[in-house]
């Protein structure tokens, strides 16, 4: 059966030139879009002054019927931000450095060509996003989407920290380098926090994250209850005590959370020693924490400068995923 031009389907490439190989990308979601009997794509290459949102609302006002993406993690938020409760599919082409949400969500890392074809296929899957109100020292207020974690503390300090020499050469692991300058001279701040409506809390901390998923590069979870399907916010509290809190927060994230809780005998282990007082877990529907000084806010790895209140909400399935056949959905 021949699809007439006029129905055919048109899938839009937003990416981010620095990224990527642009002429091999471009070639290769041409290609498949021919082969799979689709219109010739729409390219819409970031700038500077557009980390994606206005390239998205050009690929929507043109009527596409898929948007894939390529870029950084800053990239994918951007353009999630602005494709988010359209209907409209998204696929991910993992590139740049993290690939938070690629990782979290199990897609192929390598050759893209995976997740073009199922930007070209049926399968569709929602997850959820989260939005982040931010309150300035002025009093003026901005909302972001964000589709992995937001932060105030400590690790939005990190990645100011961060040399972007070393990101472009080694990758991820250059948060290492950004998390202990960082350390040096980290200090707790004081904060009240809320989960939904309930209890105020009031303490010291060094950084409170609010996640959508929870798993970082390496294997390393976070938060490792946090589900991207679930309609609900993982909030995790950092609160260490001197360098032996410093060892709790590494030993409960890295071997507690990542290691022991894989296995049956290592979870018996976790029952045994209870809570851990250098990080605490919450979740609800929203959340809120504000500080008496301004205090740097990162979003999902990118630095937005400093805010007295952030306010974060879950956004139930606004985000429509375009995933390989087959892809499993239900571990999410």
């Amino acid at each position: 059966m021949t699809t007439s031009a006029s129905t055919r389907r048109q899938a839009a490439l937003i990416y981010n030139p620095i990224k990527v190989d642009e002429k091999h990308l471009r070639g290769r979601v041409r290609a498949l879009s021919q082969e799979a009997g689709w219109e010739h794509p729409a390219f819409y290459p970031t700038t500077v002054e557009d980390a994606g949102q206005a390239a998205t609302a050009l690929a929507l006002e043109r009527g596409v019927d898929v948007v894939l993406v390529a870029g950084g993690d800053g990239t994918v938020r951007a353009v999630s931000e602005a494709i988010a409760n359209t209907g409209v599919p998204l696929a991910i082409l993992p590139s740049g450095t993290g690939n938070l949400l690629a990782r979290n969500l199990g897609l192929p890392l390598g050759s893209p060509d995976g997740m073009i074809l199922a930007a070209l296929g049926d399968f569709r899957h929602p997850i959820d996003i989260g939005w982040a109100r931010l309150t300035r020292e002025s009093g003026e207020h901005e909302e972001h989407a964000y589709v992995v974690l937001a932060g105030i503390g400590l690790d939005a300090d990190m990645i100011a920290n961060t040399r972007p020499d070393l990101k472009r050469s080694v990758g991820w692991i250059a948060y290492v380098d950004g998390a202990a300058r960082s350390l040096v001279t980290a200090e707790p701040f004081r904060a009240v926090f809320q989960i939904d409506d309930g209890r105020l809390h009031t303490t010291k901390v060094h950084s409170i994250l609010f996640a959508n998923c929870g798993l970082l590069p390496a294997g390393i979870a976070l938060i490792p209850d946090a589900s991207i399907t679930d309609a609900t916010l993982d909030v995790a509290v950092i609160q260490p005590t001197g360098i032996l809190g410093w060892l709790g927060v590494w030993r409960k994230i890295w071997w507690d959370n990542s290691v022991l809780r894989r296995f049956r005998a290592g979870r018996r282990v976790l029952d045994r020693r209870g809570r851990d007082a250098s990080v605490h877990y919450f979740r609800g529907t929203a959340a809120e924490a504000a500080a008496t000084t301004p205090i740097p806010i990162e979003l999902d790895g990118d630095e937005f400068g400093a805010a007295v209140r952030i306010t974060c909400r879950v956004d139930p399935s606004a985000l429509l995923l375009a995933l390989p056949a087959g892809h499993p959905v239900t571990g999410l």
